[in-house]
């Protein structure tokens, strides 16, 4: 496990925060820090067309050694980590043999992983965590994934006598802001279908996501002095307010759960004279996708109709839920399925609470379920990840190689 280890704790500490304000490919030019990285360790491991693109996709290749028509598989994993929260200066915590108590990531600023909060920590007692210092996130997502993938197919490099088909590897820029895929090539890319190495806890298996929308409000006001304002003066901060509570409740995130859609407000600027309300909406069914989006600009329809036309709103379809895509090849998810229980993994097939750059390539016609890394509270400073479900994951992209090549 110290390859794993070593590689992943070298990754997390080259920043590559992306930017969903920048207009350049990538969003930001410090993710090529890690992709020059990754560029000389492939081509030291022995991976085969390892080329660096002026996009920040990293592309490589193990090439098959089997006499059989095997299919060209491909895995997938993203460099960049969230922007809501700082990647850099990261300095893992790694706690041998938790004893499963809590876990004072920052004593100075009091940052504890409670396990009242979060349960799911006892399910790993006697392993190895490894967490943030408390002023981070870790960058699991989707450095794990990398370091994953990385470690697994060496096995195919260093024991060639295992035989296999062709493997295609990409690792790519701006997931975190909806953008990995814009500069994806899938012809370039070549593979049959593929797996992105991006998902949660250990056994996660998911090919079904959210359909998905973002829309931004953007509402004038009239601004005067509080003090002469009485029937002249035009709150749009009080409009947007007024808005965001015509929307259900109950169609929040924090009331949702598994197949349940939402509204979510991501973010609100603003003052009397004008204010901007950035949302994203979600479904995984289609049609109760679409009943969302209408309820949306009717709301939009009805304030502007009781404020004189104040709201100007832009919506934009993000990507549709992949299992259409997935199911007509639904033999991928039963290898990864047959995968993990040949592992003594329980495979946990629930639909994405989000989406991945699978949703998107499926659509671009290279079906891409997803596959668990073990990380867990992505995006946040309590992040964290157990080494073992690492390991497991490393296995789990083997025995995938392994049981096509048969």
């Amino acid at each position: 496990m110290d390859k794993i280890l070593n590689r992943f704790l070298k990754y997390v500490k080259i920043d590559t925060q992306s930017d969903e304000e920048s207009s350049t490919n990538p969003s930001t030019q410090k993710q090529f820090d890690l992709g020059n990285e990754l560029e000389k360790e492939l081509k030291k491991i022995g991976f085969d067309s390892v080329e660096l693109d002026e996009n920040c996709n990293l592309w490589a290749e193990i090439q098959s050694n089997s006499d059989k028509d095997l299919p060209t598989i491909g895995f997938i994993a993203h460099m960049d980590t969230a922007t809501e929260v700082s990647g850099k200066d990261v300095n893992p915590q790694i706690i041998k043999n938790y004893k499963g108590e809590d876990i004072v990531l920052n004593k100075e600023n009091d940052i504890v992983i409670k396990t009242e909060d979060f349960p799911s920590l006892k399910n790993y007692i006697g392993q190895t965590i490894i967490t943030t210092d408390g002023t981070t996130l870790l960058g699991a997502d989707n450095k794990a994934g990398i370091a994953e993938i990385i470690t697994a197919l060496e096995f195919f490099i260093e024991n060639p006598d295992v035989k296999h088909g062709n493997i295609k590897v990409a690792f790519t820029p701006d997931e975190e802001v909806g953008r990995g895929t814009e500069t994806f090539d899938v012809e370039k890319f070549g593979a049959d279908f593929a797996y992105t190495v991006d998902g949660g806890e250990i056994g996660g298996l998911e090919y079904e996501t959210f359909n998905a929308a973002k829309a931004k409000l953007t509402i004038k006001g009239k601004n005067v002095h509080p003090g002469s304002a009485k029937n002249t003066m035009v709150s749009s901060l009080r409009i947007g307010f007024e808005f965001n509570n015509l929307l259900p409740l109950n169609e929040k995130p924090e009331y949702t759960e598994k197949y349940e859609g939402f509204y979510h407000l991501l973010e609100t600027n603003g003052n009397v004279e004008e204010t901007t309300m950035k949302y994203i909406i979600r479904d995984h069914d289609m049609n109760d996708f679409k009943e969302k989006k209408e309820l949306f600009k009717k709301s939009v329809n009805f304030m502007n109709y009781k404020y004189d036309d104040r709201i100007t709103l832009e919506m934009e379809d993000q990507y549709n839920n992949m299992s259409q895509k997935i199911k007509p090849v639904f033999h991928i998810v039963e290898t990864a399925k047959k995968a993990m229980e040949d592992l003594g993994i329980e495979p946990k097939i629930n639909p994405v609470r989000g989406g991945t750059d699978g949703a998107r390539l499926s659509y671009m016609g290279l079906p891409t379920p997803n596959i668990f890394t073990g990380g867990h509270n992505f995006h946040g400073k309590y992040e964290y990840i157990p080494l073992e479900s690492m390991e497991k994951a490393v296995l789990v992209i083997r025995k995938i190689v392994e049981l096509y090549g048969k």
